[in-house]
């Protein structure tokens, strides 16, 4: 399939994708990895991060100057940003010096503004909501592994945070079963669970959702997990320990999973907590090739949607 139906596209979500483009992302993202294809980029990257980051904005930075590209770091500490100048004349001048933008931030309404108001292509590199570029490294991390996503359950036990949102998505619109375990306070946003449920019953997937560990590990191909306090939640990161404890990724949990399992973690760990040094560690982990191949998927998103030959 071609991409070119994304050039110019914001990404805001990974619902913004479809099925076949997604497949068509995941094939480039392939190519671009063995090096049979080498686009040649001269265009200009933006990065405005509101939150701290180590590999968004690391593989970001790699992809595009691996493409031929620059990137501009615009920390909103040294800019005008950090002082309150709206985002809708920010958007317009940074769209007159860049090619295309990526935002880190915790408002999803701050990227929707950024997308009204810039003629650039926006991505959302995460937000309170979604993490798309992190569901699409993800995706072809299991098709390395399994060779399809056809047949695929995908368990994820924790927080109902943006990772989990994107999870469903993602998984949803490949066909794929999704499990997600969480405590009762603390389930993916309900507007999210109704819109994956959509488009599993539309793309031959399914859409579970559950308070038991177990069950979800049942038979599972991809055990996934996150911290249990996100960036702005520092607050409450002890007393969520005790709610989330039986939700940790161990080597117990792990046994009741397909014996071919493979375990993920989109990083960073906390080692005790959500996941078990042995399990992150141990021969069913691929959190590493996970973590790669954010560098690889958001490369091919960004030949995509620049229009790059």
């Amino acid at each position: 399939m071609s991409l070119k139906a994304l050039q110019g596209k914001d990404i805001l979500s990974i619902a913004d994708l479809s099925t076949k483009e997604i497949s068509a992302l995941l094939q480039l993202a392939r190519d671009l990895k063995k090096g049979e294809k080498k686009p040649i980029c001269q265009k200009i990257l933006g990065l405005l991060f509101y939150k701290a980051s180590t590999r968004t904005r690391v593989s970001f930075t790699t992809a595009m100057y691996q493409l031929g590209g620059q990137v501009i770091d615009l920390n909103p500490s040294v800019t005008q940003v950090g002082r309150g100048e709206p985002i809708s004349d920010t958007a317009r001048v940074l769209a007159r010096y860049l090619d295309i933008l990526a935002i880190r931030t915790f408002k999803q309404e701050d990227l929707q503004t950024f997308a009204h108001y810039a003629d650039i292509p926006i991505i959302n590199a995460l937000s309170d909501l979604e993490h798309p570029c992190q569901i699409l490294a993800d995706l072809l991390t299991i098709q390395e592994c399994f060779g399809t996503l056809e047949g695929i359950t995908l368990s994820y036990f924790g927080d109902g945070n943006n990772v989990a949102h994107s999870i469903l998505l993602g998984g949803a619109l490949m066909g794929m079963k999704v499990c997600i375990a969480t405590p009762d306070d603390y389930k993916p946003d309900s507007g999210v669970v109704e819109q994956a449920q959509a488009l599993a019953a539309s793309h031959g997937g399914e859409i579970f959702l559950t308070k038991d560990p177990v069950e979800a590990a049942k038979g599972s191909h991809v055990l996934y997990t996150d911290v249990w306090a996100s960036m702005g939640q520092e607050a409450s990161a002890d007393a969520r320990i005790p709610v989330f404890q039986p939700y940790q990724l161990n080597e117990k949990l792990l046994s009741y999973a397909d014996k071919e399992a493979i375990v993920l973690h989109c990083l960073p760990a906390h080692r005790g907590e959500e996941i078990t040094s042995e399990v992150i560690e141990g021969k069913q982990s691929r959190v590493w090739d996970q973590a790669e191949n954010r560098m690889h998927a958001q490369k091919a998103l960004m030949v995509s949607v620049l229009g790059i030959e």
